[in-house]
């Protein structure tokens, strides 16, 4: 039998829960905003005062085909950048968790310095070196840029899932037959396919919502940050917190099918 809990820590626990609660509301509270005010009839250019409900913002959400645009954009050079992070975010993964090289050391040193350099230093820094190199600033610019923050969280990802890989399964498999190339496609890849989405969705979340790398090397392009931020100067229609509204959905969508697919997996290899 468990001991009867004292006043004193009934109290604490609530005071705990309670506290827990209003850290969540804090953290949560920008989101709500958001798509709260994406039902909101402003009568000027400025969506930041709440005047009356309506459903009109969401009949056309794609009213404003310059902040269309720059969604889709935004939705490109995340996809191209996460494309190529992710393919070699996840090999410098499994050679930094499979072998020992010299020079291992360094280079988990320069993974993790994209993680703590600001910002504004990577951009002003990607900047000046396209500049030098007299290269148009512009879409491959940032994808480049993207592509150089996002390998560090691809890797790392990717590495801690690996840490408890049990490599006998490709011996067993190669001692059965399979080729390297087989071994790979059908015993590691599958097992470590949760990580390298984890860190795919993390990456391409990173990169549509990078601001600062991305105005340092856009040049004429513009993303759906820098459309937004440039919006604050003359307008601020509803219809920004109607796409920011879907794009948020979509993450979650996409969170949970991957959470549902990974324990229906987790199921199956438990039967």
């Amino acid at each position: 039998m468990s001991a009867p809990s004292s006043p004193l820590g009934s109290v604490a626990r609530w005071g705990l829960n309670l506290f827990a609660v209003g850290v969540m509301m804090y953290l949560f509270m920008p989101i709500f905003w958001i798509v709260g005010f994406s039902f909101n009839e402003p009568k000027g250019k400025f969506n930041f005062v709440w005047q009356n409900t309506t459903l009109d913002n969401w009949r056309e959400p794609f009213k404003d085909e310059a902040l269309t645009d720059a969604l889709l954009t935004s939705l490109k050079i995340a996809s191209i950048s996460t494309l190529i992070a992710t393919v070699l975010g996840s090999l410098i993964a499994l050679a930094l968790a499979r072998y020992s090289f010299k020079g291992n050391a360094f280079l988990d040193f320069v993974l993790v310095l994209p993680l703590t350099t600001p910002e504004i230093v990577i951009g002003s820094s990607l900047a000046t070196l396209f500049l030098d190199q007299n290269v148009t600033r512009g879409f491959s610019t940032v994808v480049i840029a993207h592509v150089m923050f996002q390998i560090s969280f691809v890797a790392l990802t990717v590495r801690a899932r690996v840490r408890g890989f049990d490599w006998t399964l490709e011996q067993a498999a190669q001692d059965l037959g399979a080729s390297p190339m087989r071994t790979f496609w059908k015993v590691t890849f599958p097992l470590i396919l949760p990580g390298i989405l984890a860190a795919s969705l993390l990456s391409f979340a990173l990169s549509l919502d990078d601001f600062i790398i991305t105005l340092f090397n856009a040049g004429s392009v513009s993303t759906f940050p820098l459309f937004v931020n440039a919006s604050f100067k003359n307008s601020f229609s509803p219809q920004i917190n109607v796409l920011a509204t879907i794009v948020l959905l979509a993450s979650v969508a996409l969170m949970a099918s991957g959470t549902l697919v990974s324990r229906a997996k987790s199921r199956r290899s438990t039967r």
